[in-house]
């Protein structure tokens, strides 16, 4: 097979074992079980062990022992031990629920043997076994996505679809890392060219009487030469039904996998639910959170954070100002119009990082803009000052915006405040980015910030507003830490 670059980062037939040939999905490295067992283990039996022995309870290595066995089981019930698991995931929230499992687990067993130990140094106890289980995920993860990188530990993908719709499902798994799938070959129902660079593993004919019974020996006889390990159908007018049918029977009898892509892009699993209505698989996808417990938590943790971020930072306010107002004359906080939720103007704080008469120079350096969109972006703008150019790339000159977030127009996650001209040139997709609270940060900071194409930065706030989830918040808060230490794309 020849060795083929897709329109993007991820690399098709890469050699990357010496051999040419992709590592794959069960390629995973070898480690990951064992640490992973290892570690809870060993993060659910010490602390057990001190705590209880320190409290003089008559058998701690029982207690450890039982407490790591429960805390492994509870894992391995949840199938986080499974091959296809390991290191797919470095979210909180999944550990979370297996601890709270554990601790309901623990309290039946506490009951049932009379063990005494006070129920708050019991719960401390196994607080680190939480933590262990979290950092040994993110550390998995952060491994696994770099091999992915580099087309190890995927899954050697076949797509079939009608060329116009086997074309896009190709360019978007090609464009991002993030996941296992490689594809190694298409095949095209019906006539029409394809662009990709992706090998043509077969061709189906359109639909008609005869056509379903020879897909199946084409489609396997693909699979076998490209020894693919998934075969992924994106179905249309030419391909669905009974058609589909038939060639999933074929498939799950020869052992091959099949999956069927929906037509949907960046919507969180999450949101989907399957269903059966009259012997018809349907795909229900529930609407974006705007109501509810969670609402009510994000604006909690908005206008707390905002607060108590104020009065901790007051000493960094006053020499950031004393700073500012030094390197270059006029005032150390600068005012701006931004558009808010539902198109609503308000008056943004930030510190002043630009000469004063920066927005008036704005007009004369309009065909230096870097951007390929509506936002105005130059590495070397020399409208910033000294001092500026350290606090955008620190992010501090943002800081001031804690005020708008305490007062209600912003939020401490959410899309890019956008300013009222580039507003005024939306289209009806970019509009919906104002149906949130924009945020102090958000996923195009996380993601690159000003290294962003418009359109990237269209599509991370569209997730962000239809995916929207409180956990999500917590999570983006803390990746934007990293992202301000790292400091790409500021400027």
């Amino acid at each position: 097979m020849r060795h083929v670059r897709f329109p993007a980062q991820r690399v098709a037939g890469a050699a990357v074992d010496g051999t040419g040939s992709l590592c794959r999905l069960g390629d995973k490295a070898r480690w990951y079980l064992p640490a992973a067992v290892i570690a809870d283990l060993v993060g659910a039996a010490v602390p057990v062990a001190l705590v209880f022995e320190a409290a003089q309870q008559a058998r701690p290595g029982s207690c450890a022992l039982a407490a790591a066995l429960a805390w492994v089981g509870v894992q391995a019930v949840r199938h986080r031990y499974d091959r296809r698991a390991l290191g797919e995931s470095r979210g909180a929230l999944p550990v979370l629920h297996d601890w709270l499992i554990l601790i309901g687990v623990l309290a039946v067993a506490r009951a049932a043997t009379g063990e005494s130990t006070p129920r708050l140094a019991a719960l401390g106890a196994l607080l680190p076994a939480l933590l262990i289980t979290l950092a040994v995920r993110k550390l998995t993860y952060r491994h696994l996505s770099a091999a992915r990188r580099e087309a190890q530990a995927v899954s050697r993908v076949l797509v079939i679809g009608e060329p116009a719709a086997a074309e896009d499902v190709i360019a978007h798994l090609a464009a991002r890392t993030d996941h296992p799938y490689v594809v190694v070959g298409v095949v095209p129902v019906g006539p029409g060219s394809l662009d990709s660079g992706v090998p043509v593993a077969a061709r189906l004919d359109a639909d008609g009487p005869g056509a379903p019974l020879g897909d199946s020996a084409a489609v396997l006889a693909a699979v076998r030469n490209h020894r693919a390990d998934l075969v992924l159908v994106a179905p249309g007018a030419r391909f669905g039904g009974e058609r589909l049918r038939r060639l999933s029977w074929a498939l799950h009898d020869a052992g091959v996998e099949l999956a069927v892509f929906p037509g949907l892009v960046e919507v969180s699993v999450k949101r989907l639910e399957t269903l059966s209505a009259g012997g018809l698989a349907v795909l229900r996808v529930a609407p974006p959170v705007r109501r509810g417990a969670q609402p009510v938590l994000k604006a909690a943790l908005d206008r707390t954070g905002a607060a108590v971020g104020l009065v901790l930072l007051a000493p960094v306010f006053l020499v950031l100002a004393a700073a500012i107002r030094l390197g270059s004359p006029g005032p150390a906080f600068y005012r701006q119009r931004r558009i808010g939720r539902d198109g609503v103007p308000f008056v943004m704080w930030k510190f002043r990082t630009m000469v004063v008469d920066a927005d008036r120079k704005r007009a004369e350096l309009a065909g230096a803009n870097e951007h390929d969109g509506l936002m105005f972006k130059m590495r070397r703008d020399p409208r910033i000052t000294r001092v500026g150019r350290l606090l955008r790339r620190t992010s501090l000159d943002e800081l001031p915006q804690l005020f708008n977030v305490l007062v209600g127009d912003m939020s401490l996650v959410g899309p890019r405040p956008p300013l009222p001209e580039e507003v005024a040139q939306y289209d009806e997709l970019a509009l919906r980015r104002l149906t949130v609270r924009p945020g102090m940060t958000g996923l195009w900071q996380i993601s690159g910030r000003s290294d962003l194409s418009w359109d990237e930065t269209i599509q991370l706030d569209l997730s962000y507003v239809d995916n929207w989830s409180f956990t999500s918040d917590v999570d983006v808060v803390a990746r934007t830490f990293r992202a301000v230490v790292d400091g790409r794309g500021a400027y």
